[in-house]
């Protein structure tokens, strides 16, 4: 049924300055005429107090329309359902190639970044490293390079020797000259860069540290240079190969990585927003590869972004389900390479995940047990597992945090970086290897059926578990992922990331993650993949006798040691859930996962990206 409705003159300036809700409560009040409105709101039928309130008021106020919950700008929770899904950040639209030196003109690009490596070090050099007033010889600038320099009358020469003291003629990688601007009659004004390669060393390759330091730093120069569209670099010939440009695109990519799924307006900011093309020529030629090489290389930039995507987003977005729509969305772009399986309550009840469900019974949505397989299109040489601990918020349970639960988003860092890796993988299709991303999402919260100290859980594996601090809760939840990564899926070789415990961020800070494994070769092949990646690592002692900390009175064991160790009674609790024959190795990223000042970094997807891949060589 249908009313009008009649509002005292008087009484409609005062709800004019009033509420929503006051709206709504009053105009429900009046039932006889309207013919002081305007003409527009009198003749529309108004079904109920709340429909004027978003219809008639504004239209009272002059205004077309009055949308009282205003668009959201981004995907999140209403009042009565949580979120569904998760928004990706988009890959940066500046697009980055590669030619021959000799193909191209160095010059013809808006900014022109010239590298150069300082003169390689002796042990004299070495020696005399803390003498900050030693007077540099001038630089020594040799092919491309040299040429630009004495086309434009030695200006890069002059612009090395002004900013000698913090350049060093390149002796740091990634440092840069300011720019210097040359104008030329009829024609835009370029800019123009020096920098820094390091130290020259004719005899070894360049490392992959100095590729990602000097990719980074062509990233911040295309970003602070505003208006400049275009972008070469001159690359000399002691870097080359498919390897230095797959390097190179993912750092490059990944530094111009801005999260601005949360902002709007003004507070959006984009990185190098006006540069559409970057250009590396490279004086030692490019291989036929070096396109793939780059597409390669931005695959893994988008597993990193979305990494840090997963770990920047807050609880009102990211949550088991929405997790798990993130997971179906990397399948659904692999082109077929993966598949995606959810695991609910009734399956993970089935397989006996005590553990895991026992934790996630204090979260508002249900347990969201992720499985990606990835298959190459040919022979399988390998089948490994990657766990990743996925606790989308963690407030301690019952045992709650006193300090630092604002940052505890972050606790899903090991699933990101599994997810991350998996996306990349889809998308590079490396051949021989089949992988199998394990993730048990689920929330650490508080309510009427969460944990409490002194349960007892029962894993997959039929181990007995007392709970002696809610607190030490994904430990429980990585038990039954480790088993079904075993047993079901049958994994050869496993690793698994966890942001566990804050006694390997004491150990090691926060730029190193800890690895703990009884297998020296799998240790090897972590250690030659952190160096290649930058994902640095450190191998930590599995000390035995610090599982005496984990026995119980009462059940197979405690879910939590003593209170010194903690990091290596975390791991020791977890080899608990996997075959003591197969390699395993348990990577703590508690440390490295988060950077106060920027947020997410995306530690580990390019691990795990690179570890999978070798697996199948």
């Amino acid at each position: 049924s249908t009313m009008k409705i009649s509002v005292p003159p008087a009484l409609l300036s005062i709800l004019l300055r009033g509420s929503a809700t006051t709206y709504a409560s009053a105009f429900s009040l009046s039932k006889a005429s309207t013919s002081f409105l305007p003409s527009t709101v009198a003749d529309r039928a108004v079904p109920s107090s709340s429909a004027f309130s978003s219809i008639a008021i504004n239209n009272l106020r002059g205004g077309s329309s009055l949308n009282m919950s205003a668009e959201r700008p981004f995907n999140t929770w209403t009042f009565d359902k949580h979120c569904e899904t998760m928004d990706w950040t988009p890959a940066p639209e500046a697009s980055l190639s590669a030619i021959a030196a000799d193909a191209g003109s160095l010059d013809d690009a808006d900014l022109v970044i010239v590298g150069v490596f300082a003169p390689a070090k002796d042990d004299k050099d070495d020696d005399e490293d803390g003498d900050e007033e030693k007077e540099l010889d001038p630089i020594a600038l040799t092919g491309k390079a040299k040429e630009l320099d004495e086309a434009l009358g030695g200006a890069l020469t002059e612009l090395a020797a002004e900013n000698s003291k913090a350049f060093q003629n390149g002796g740091s990688a990634g440092t840069m000259t300011p720019a210097m601007r040359v104008a030329s009659p009829g024609s835009k004004s370029k800019r123009y860069i020096l920098l820094g390669l390091g130290a020259e060393d004719k005899e070894k390759d360049v490392e992959s540290s100095t590729i990602i330091k000097v990719a980074g730093a062509v990233a911040s120069a295309c970003h602070d240079q505003k208006k400049a569209t275009s972008c070469n670099v001159l690359v000399p010939s002691n870097i080359e190969g498919g390897s230095a440009l797959q390097d190179f695109s993912t750092a490059f990519y990944s530094s111009l990585y801005a999260d601005n799924r949360y902002r709007t307006g003004k507070k959006v900011e984009l990185k190098a927003e006006d540069v559409k093309s970057v250009t590396l020529l490279m004086e030692g030629g490019v291989s036929d590869d070096a396109a793939s090489s780059i597409t390669t290389g931005l695959n893994v930039a988008k597993g990193c972004s979305l990494t840090k995507d997963i770990v920047n987003a807050p609880h009102n977005v990211l949550n088991s389900e929405s997790l798990a729509e993130t997971a179906k969305r990397i399948a659904d772009e692999s082109g077929g390479s993966i598949t995606c399986e959810i695991l609910g309550k009734e399956e993970c009840e089935a397989r006996g995940m005590g553990a895991y469900l026992g934790v996630a019974r204090g979260s508002e949505t249900a347990p969201q047990f992720i499985h990606l397989t990835y298959k190459p299109s040919g022979d399988v040489k390998k089948k490994v597992g990657i766990v990743g601990k996925g606790l989308l918020f963690d407030t301690g349970g019952y045992n709650i945090k006193t300090a630092g639960m604002e940052l505890m988003k972050f606790d899903c860092g090991g699933a990101a970086a599994v997810l991350g890796a998996a996306r990349s993988i889809g998308a590079n299709k490396p051949e021989g290897v089949e992988a199998h991303f394990v993730v048990a999402a689920c929330e650490n919260m508080i309510n009427a059926k969460a944990l409490v100290p002194s349960d007892i859980l029962t894993a997959s594996n039929g181990k007995t578990i007392e709970v002696l601090n809610t607190d030490a809760e994904g430990r429980l939840t990585l038990a039954d992922a480790l088993v079904f990564a075993d047993k079901e899926c049958g994994c050869e070789s496993i690793i698994e990331l966890s942001t566990l415990t804050g006694a390997c961020m004491v150990s090691l800070g926060l730029k190193v993650c800890g690895v703990w494994t009884d297998d020296d070769d799998l240790a090897e092949e972590l250690k030659d993949v952190s160096k290649a990646t930058g994902d640095k690592s450190w191998r930590m002692p599995m000390e035995k006798e610090y599982a005496e900390q984990l026995k119980s009175k009462i059940a197979d064991m405690t879910n939590l040691g003593g209170r010194y160790g903690g990091a290596i009674t975390a791991a020791l609790f977890l080899t608990e859930f996997v075959d003591k024959k197969k390699p395993y190795a348990h990577i703590d990223i508690a440390g490295p996962v988060w950077d106060d000042k920027s947020g997410a970094t995306g530690f580990g997807s390019k691990l795990v990206t690179e570890w999978v891949r070798r697996q199948g060589e």
